[in-house]
C-alpha cells in the first residue's frame, strides 16, 4: 500500500467480511478512552457489520491489538496533526461500509444504537442521524439545535432567554444540525456532500455540513429509539486557544456563501427541505 504523504502510516487488521457501517474515530493522545469505545462496540454492536478507521491525530503508542477485534480496524497515523473535518474526510477515504459515522472517543454503549439508525435512513430524505445523547449523570444533552444566527448567539453570550429548541419526546425529532459528537451519513450523501468543510477547525463543521444537507434537500433526524452516553472531555472550557478557533468558526459560517443561502430560503419560506410523499 502507498503511504501519502500526510500520513505516517497506515495499519490494517485482518480481511474480515465488508461493512455494512465504517466508524470514523480520531485520537488526539486518548487512547484510554479509545479503548473503551472499542470494547463497547466489541460488547454492544456485534449484530452489525462494522469497520473502525482510527485515526492517531497525535504522537502516541498504539495499546491495542487490532486483531483481537471481532471487526476489522485500520490506523491512521498522522504525520502532522489535522482538524476535526480533515481527519474525518481522509478516514472516508479508507471506508467501504454503505454508511459513515463519526464517533467521538468519549462516546460509551450501554445497547447496540445502529439497528435503529439504520431504519432511520431508510427514509431518503434523512441525510444524518444521531441517537439521543446521555451525559454521564443520565441527563440529556442538548444535540438537537436550531441554525445558529448572530442575535441568537447574543442572547446566549448576555445569558438571555435560552431554551432547548427541541423537545425530545416522541419518536423522531427533525431539528436543523446535530452534534459532532455522533454523526451518521449514508455514504453516497457523504460523498456527495463532500465530506466535512475543512475550512473550519474544530467548531461549526456540523452546523456547515447539516445547513449543506438542508440545501441539498436533506433532513437531519434524531432517532430518540437509539441512545448513548457522552463522557464529555471539556478541553475547551478550560484552554483559552479552543475560543479562539471557536470564534473564528464562528465568524466564518455567518460569512459564508451556505449562511447567506440558508437564510435567503429562510426568508422566501422555503427551507430547502425534501418533501415527504
Amino acid at each position: 500500500m502507498t503511504v501519502p504523504p500526510d500520513l505516517e502510516s497506515v495499519t490494517e487488521s485482518p480481511e474480515l467480511p465488508s461493512a455494512d457501517v465504517s466508524i470514523s474515530v480520531v485520537s488526539h493522545a486518548q487512547m484510554g478512552l479509545v479503548v473503551h469505545l472499542l470494547n463497547g462496540l466489541e460488547s454492544h454492536c456485534r449484530p452489525v457489520q462494522i469497520e473502525v478507521i482510527l485515526t492517531l491525530n497525535l504522537d502516541e503508542s498504539l495499546t491495542l491489538d487490532p486483531g483481537t477485534y471481532s471487526y476489522p480496524i485500520i490506523v491512521l497515523r498522522n504525520a502532522r496533526p489535522k482538524g476535526f473535518a480533515a481527519n474525518h474526510n481522509q478516514a472516508f477515504t479508507h471506508a467501504s461500509g454503505r454508511y459513515f459515522c463519526v464517533i467521538n472517543p468519549d462516546i460509551r454503549f450501554s445497547s447496540e444504537p445502529f439497528g435503529n439508525l439504520l431504519a432511520c435512513l431508510e427514509d431518503i430524505s434523512v441525510g444524518a442521524v444521531a441517537p439521543l445523547v446521555e451525559g454521564k449523570g443520565g441527563n440529556l444533552e442538548v444535540t438537537a439545535r436550531r441554525f445558529p444566527s448572530p442575535l441568537k448567539l447574543l442572547g446566549k453570550l448576555l445569558g438571555l432567554g435560552w431554551q432547548q429548541d427541541y423537545l425530545l419526546d416522541c419518536d423522531a425529532v427533525y431539528p436543523d444540525w446535530i452534534g459532532g459528537m455522533f454523526m451518521l451519513f449514508p455514504s453516497r450523501v457523504f460523498n456527495q456532500l463532500a465530506g466535512f468543510d475543512e475550512h473550519y477547525f474544530l467548531y461549526y463543521e456540523d452546523v456547515d455540513i447539516c445547513a449543506r444537507l438542508r440545501l441539498l434537500g436533506y433532513q437531519v433526524e434524531i432517532c430518540t429509539a437509539a441512545s448513548v452516553t457522552h463522557h464529555a472531555q471539556r478541553q475547551s472550557h478550560r484552554d483559552f486557544r479552543y475560543l479562539i478557533w471557536h470564534v473564528r468558526s464562528i465568524v466564518r459560517y455567518f460569512l459564508s456563501p451556505v449562511y447567506w443561502k440558508l437564510k435567503f430560503l429562510q426568508t422566501h419560506g422555503d427551507d430547502g427541505r425534501m418533501r415527504k410523499p
